[in-house]
Order: structure tokens, then sequence, then C-alpha cells
């Protein structure tokens, strides 16, 4: 029986960032796929490569913690900067998410003109640039320490926002931009979906500012997939790929894992798995009845998969908002990814495209085999018939290929079958689970964890989790 430090489960951005910054340790890290990074891995099919989900690469610049735990681990990543986050298509209006405030602006008064514009998204900036020079970002549970640095945290909130931290979304966009059209409503929406999982009903003005204002920072494109942006993290990690954690127990103050290929003894475990379904995992009857307190997220994706046959420079993130939802969906836009004409990886061959919107678990779960099938093409071809009406310059028979995934998918591979966490708002708040268990050696990470969604949040829970891991 091999005994580690620390026993990492799962390889999405959490448990890949708090491996590499304690790669010095005696630490191996468990995935039970052959492609590292869960959402964010990059996966072979038909001999072409795509990422699975996540396309986006956000906050690496100075004086930003993404950029600063790159710099730890020692890691130049190899990106491209993307001059557009994100070019909005609704209808006959087009809007480009650029970090050039004036400019953005410009586009948003020409397309959804509003007198207070300038009021709403210069406050959208403004909080976000706040938020992310606050001194003392902390959020963890179950030990005085812990809740001391929480408690000076919450503290930091309450005197840089005030009551900000107590209006929801929803109220600031009805007295802030009133009588605001539906169009320009759907605009904004959409974009939370990506970034919150929620639209402005359901999250707080600060969640809201932070999920609306990531275009305003740098953004990137990584090379090669975002699969290979996880290896390079994991390059000086001991990493076991095809290797399924079957069970964990507590015994005294060690954890035993068994897993598909042998047996492990762990001083500490590391969970990057979704914490709603962490319970699984474990013979302990006290952790299951923890984890099993947190309820299941049901928001999922629907992905579709493009490989085309032709090299062209295009945006690499377009949104395109509908007038009506997709059917079988939640949502009336879907996201678009183009890989680099330049990556050598992805657009071998031609151009590799990951499309994805919004969908209920829950909802693909229920359905036979035949339905299920039926449904799964019925909303691929709604979405690629939107998308060919959009890019004239692409034709049918570009495409090589054209395959599409929903929950039950993702949950075949990397054992999730939603996207990202609760919604942080008012209520949630209270209730959000934080990287330290109440059991002594046993963590959380990843964005169903404290702070949130993308490289951002989720960077911010692993670096709570580090200052925990090696706290003395």
């Amino acid at each position: 029986m091999r005994k580690v430090d620390i026993a990492v489960v799962g390889s999405g951005i959490g448990g890949s960032l708090i491996s590499a910054l304690n790669k010095d340790k005696d630490l191996i890290l468990f995935e039970k796929d052959h492609n590292l990074g869960g959402c964010a891995s990059t996966f072979k099919r038909f001999g072409h490569r795509f990422n699975t989900g996540a396309t986006t690469f956000v906050g690496y610049e100075d004086n930003h913690l993404i950029k600063k735990m790159f710099d730890k681990i020692g890691l130049k990543p190899d990106i491209v900067q993307s001059d557009i986050a994100i070019r909005n298509i609704q209808g006959s209006k087009k809007v480009d998410r650029i970090q050039n405030f004036e400019m953005f602006l410009k586009q948003i008064n020409e397309n959804y003109y509003h007198p207070n514009n300038r009021v709403f998204w210069r406050r959208i900036k403004e909080i976000d640039e706040k938020f992310w020079s606050l001194k003392h970002l902390y959020f963890a549970k179950y030990s005085f320490k812990s809740f001391a640095k929480s408690a000076v945290f919450i503290a930091e909130l309450l005197k840089e926002f005030n009551t900000d931290l107590f209006i929801s979304a929803e109220g600031f966009i009805k007295s802030t931009l009133p009588n605001i059209s539906k169009e320009y409503k759907a605009f904004i929406d959409s974009q939370l979906l990506i970034t919150l999982q929620t639209t402005s009903k359901n999250a707080t003005l600060l969640s809201m500012s932070l999920g609306l204002a990531y275009p305003f920072h740098k953004v990137f494109y990584a090379n090669g997939g975002m699969g290979k942006l996880i290896e390079d993290i994991l390059k000086d990690v001991e990493v076991r790929k095809n290797e399924e954690i079957i069970s964990i127990e507590k015994n005294s103050n060690k954890y035993h894992l068994i897993t598909s290929k042998g047996e492990y003894l762990a001083n500490k475990v590391i969970l990057n798995s979704t914490i709603f379904d962490s319970s699984r995992l474990f013979l302990n009857d006290d952790i299951k009845s923890y984890f099993q307190q947190f309820k299941f997220g049901d928001q999922s994706a629907f992905v579709v998969y493009v490989k085309l046959n032709i090299k062209k420079e295009f945006v690499h993130h377009y949104q395109m908002v509908l007038k009506k939802d997709l059917p079988n969906c939640i949502s009336n836009s879907f996201f678009i990814s183009f890989s680099h004409e330049d990556d050598e990886v992805l657009s071998k061959d031609g151009l590799s495209l990951t499309i994805s919107t919004h969908t209920k678990a829950v909802y693909w779960e229920g359905l036979s085999k035949d339905e299920y099938e039926n449904k799964k093409l019925q909303t691929q071809q709604y979405i690629m018939d939107e998308f060919l009406k959009y890019f004239d310059d692409i034709k049918s028979e570009n495409i090589i290929e054209c395959f599409s995934a929903t929950s039950k998918t993702f949950y075949r591979y990397i054992s999730r079958s939603n996207c990202g966490g609760k919604p942080i708002n008012i209520k949630s708040a209270f209730s959000l689970p934080s990287c330290k268990t109440p059991f002594e050696g046993l963590y959380n990470v990843g964005d169903t964890v404290f702070a949130g969604q993308g490289w951002p949040g989720v960077a911010l829970g692993v670096d709570v989790l580090n200052k925990e891991l090696n706290s003395k």
C-alpha cells in the first residue's frame, strides 16, 4: 500500500492548480479519464481534437491571482490574447466585448441605447476592479483561524461595498436601466448564464459585476486546447490517469483510498469532485451525511462539437442570442468557440469548434433511449441551422464531423452531469461550502465550492485552500 501526504481526486482546474502549487510535497493526483482537465479537458474523436467545455482563459495579467499562481508554479502558458473576448450577435445587432471601455460603450449605445448606459457599465467595471483589489479575500470554516480570516474578509467586503452587497442584480438593472428593452435584458442575461450559470433574477449586484466585467480583463486562447494548458500545469506533478477512486475511508487520522488499480494511505485528501456528489466516494456515515446536505445543481450544458475543413481567421468566441429558447434547453443563446487558425493541434486539417448552451440535467435522465437520441439530434440540428444562418462563408459541406454531448455524456467521462455550483446570492452566501470540511485532512476545491466559476473564481478557491494547507 502506497503512503502519501496528499491525494488529490480529479484533475479539473482546481485539482490541477492546487497540485502544482504543492508539487514539492509527497502528492499524487488521480484522474479516472485518460484526458486531464475535467470540464477544461481536450479530447480526441474521429481523429480530431476538441475542447470539452471551457475554452476561455482569463486573469493572466499583472497583479492578478492567476498570473501570481502561474509564476509560482514556474509556468509561462502557451496562450494568444483575444482582442475581442466575445462577439455578441442578436439579430442585426453586434457588440464586441473588448477591454477598451469607451469603445465598448459606443457599441452599447449604438445597439442598446439607454441614457444610463455609462452609469450602469461604469459601476459594473468599478465593482469588479474593487473586488479584485481586496487584500483579504478568504472564506473557510471549521477552525478558529479559518473563521477569523473569513471574518476579516467579510469586514473588508462590508467596508468597501457597504449596501452594494445587499442589492440584487435584477433590482440594480431596474433602478439604473429603467424600462430596459427585452433585447437588452437578454444581452445581459445571456452573458451571465456563461459566467454565473444563472441570470440576473438570481444574482447579486456583486456577482453580476464579476460575471459581466471579465471581458474588461485580458482574455486568452490556449494553444493546443485547454487540456494542453492543464497538462502544462501538471508537468511536474505525479499524475495517475485512468485510475478511478472506488472508495475512501477515514481511519483515525488517515484516509484509506481504494482505486481501480491499487490502495493508498493519505494524510490529506483534496476532492476536485462536485460537492453534492462526493458522498458516494466515502464509506464513513458521518462524512457521507456531511456531503449529502449539499443539494444537486441541476443546470447542465448541451455541447455540439464541430470539425470544419477550412482554415480561416474568426473571432475566438461568439455568443448568438435568439428570440426564443432552444429546443430541450433553458436558454435562448449559445456560445461558439473557434480554434485559432494557427493552432497546430486543434486546427490541424481545419478548424475545431465547441458550441454550448444551457439545459437541465434531469431532463435528459428521464428520457427513453429513442427519445434521448431524437431530442439530442433535434437540439444539435437547431443549433447548427442557426449557426449556418449567421456564418455565410461556412457551408454545410465544410462540416467534416458534428456530434453532441448532454449531461449523461459528461457524467460518463468526467463524473459530473452539471456545470458549475449554485449561484452566489444573499441567500446562498450563508450556506456556501468551504474548501475545508469538518473532518481533519479532508478538503474541497473546484467550481462547486467557494468562490465561483471559470479560472478566476476557481483560482480564488485554490488560493484559500493553499493557505489552509500550509498554515502553521
